[in-house]
C-alpha cells in the first residue's frame, strides 16, 4: 500500500498570471504558501479473486471491471497516462472540502500521481511531479488551470514562483522572522458556497493577454511588493494590498464575486480587516482575511455563524508517508 499526504495552498497575490496563456507571452510570477491542511489518498495492489478490478472511494464508492467505467474523470485519466494495468484500490480523504479555492484538484492530482509512481516503483523530484502534473492537467484532462497549485502541492513551503516566457520555473523560497507573525493576522473563512473553478477561469483566462493586460500586470506588481512588506515587517501594508488585488481581480470577470460575497466583505472591512480575497478562481468557497490578531476574538464573536479554519504555514510538499512496497 501507497498513502500520500498533500497540502493545500493559499495564494496571496500573482493570481491569472500563472497561466499559460498569459505567461508564454508575458511571464508571470506569483506568492503563495502552503498550510498544514492535507489530501490523503492511499493505494493499494488489488488481489485477483474481486469481482471488480478497481475500487475508487470517494463521496462516491465505484467498484468497476474496466478503468473506462470509473466515474471519477481525474482517476480514470490518471491511471491511463501511468499505464495502470494491475487491478488498484483507492481511497481519497480531505481535511477541506472540494472546489473551494483552496487547490484541491491539483493537489489530489499531485498525490495520486506521485503514489501511482511509486506503485511502479518510479522516482520522481518534487519539481518534476510538478510539471508532470501541470502537463496532466492541461493537456490531458484539458482543464483550464494556471501552474501555481501544482507546484505549491509538490513543493510546499512558502515561495515566490515565477514563469518564464520560455516555460522555465523558478521559485525562491521566502523565509523571514515575520512569517509567524502574518501568519496570526490571517483568518480563513468558509463561505458555505462550491463553484467549478474551470467554469469561471473561462470566463476570463482566454482573455488575459489583451483586454484584461492592465489588471494582470498590476497584480503581478503586487507579488514583489507583498514580499518587501513581509521582509520589512510592513505587515498591515500586506493586508491592505489583499484589498487591493481582490479589487483588481474583481475586474476580470463578474463571476469571479457575487452580491453575497460582496456584502460579507462589506461588513468585514467594518468591523477590523484591513484586507482580503477570495481564494482561487474565485465564485465562492474560502475567504481570507487580514485582521490583525489582537483584533480577532472581537471579530470572531461578531461573525460567529462564519466556518473559521484556523491553520499554520507549512513547509512540506507532497509526502509519501506509508509505502509497504519498500517492506
Amino acid at each position: 500500500m501507497i498513502i500520500t499526504k498533500t497540502p493545500y495552498r493559499i495564494s496571496f497575490f500573482g493570481g491569472g498570471s500563472d497561466y499559460p496563456e498569459w505567461y508564454k507571452k508575458f511571464g508571470g510570477s506569483v506568492l503563495s504558501t502552503t498550510i498544514d491542511k492535507h489530501i490523503y489518498i492511499s493505494c493499494r495492489l488489488l488481489p485477483q479473486f474481486f469481482n471488480h478490478k478497481y475500487r475508487i472511494v470517494w463521496s462516491k464508492i465505484e467498484n468497476v471491471k474496466k478503468i473506462n467505467q470509473i466515474q471519477h474523470r481525474s482517476v480514470k485519466k490518471l491511471l491511463k497516462y501511468n499505464k495502470v494495468k494491475s487491478g488498484l484500490e483507492i481511497h481519497y480523504d480531505g481535511d477541506l472540502p472540494a472546489k473551494s479555492g483552496m487547490g484541491s484538484s491539483s493537489s489530489f492530482s499531485v498525490g495520486l500521481m506521485q503514489a501511482l509512481l511509486k506503485l511502479k516503483k518510479k522516482k520522481i523530484s518534487q519539481l518534476n511531479l510538478a510539471k508532470k502534473t501541470i502537463f496532466f492537467e492541461q493537456n490531458i484532462m484539458k482543464e483550464t488551470v494556471g501552474s501555481q497549485d501544482q507546484i505549491a502541492a509538490s513543493i510546499g513551503g512558502f515561495n515566490k514562483i515565477k514563469f518564464l516566457k520560455n516555460e522555465k520555473i523558478v521559485i525562491k523560497k521566502i523565509t523571514s522572522k515575520n512569517l509567524q507573525k502574518l501568519n496570526s493576522n490571517l483568518l480563513l473563512l468558509y463561505t458555505g458556497i462550491q463553484r467549478d473553478a474551470h467554469t469561471i477561469a473561462n470566463s476570463y483566462v482566454h482573455k488575459l493577454s489583451n483586454q484584461k493586460e492592465k489588471n494582470i500586470r498590476k497584480i503581478i506588481q503586487y507579488v514583489d511588493l507583498g514580499e518587501q512588506f513581509i521582509q520589512s515587517g510592513n505587515l498591515d501594508d500586506f493586508g491592505r494590498l489583499l484589498h487591493e488585488t481582490w479589487m483588481q481581480k474583481k475586474e476580470l470577470s463578474s463571476t469571479i464575486s457575487n452580491d453575497k460575497i460582496d456584502q460579507l466583505y462589506s461588513q468585514f472591512i467594518k468591523n477590523g480587516a484591513l484586507g482580503g480575497k477570495l481564494l482561487g478562481a474565485g465564485g465562492g468557497g474560502f475567504l481570507l482575511l487580514y485582521i490583525k490578531n489582537t483584533k480577532k476574538n472581537f471579530f470572531l464573536k461578531k461573525f460567529k455563524n462564519i466556518v473559521n479554519i484556523p491553520f499554520k504555514f507549512s513547509d512540506k510538499g507532497c509526502e509519501v508517508i506509508l509505502n509497504s512496497l519498500d517492506k
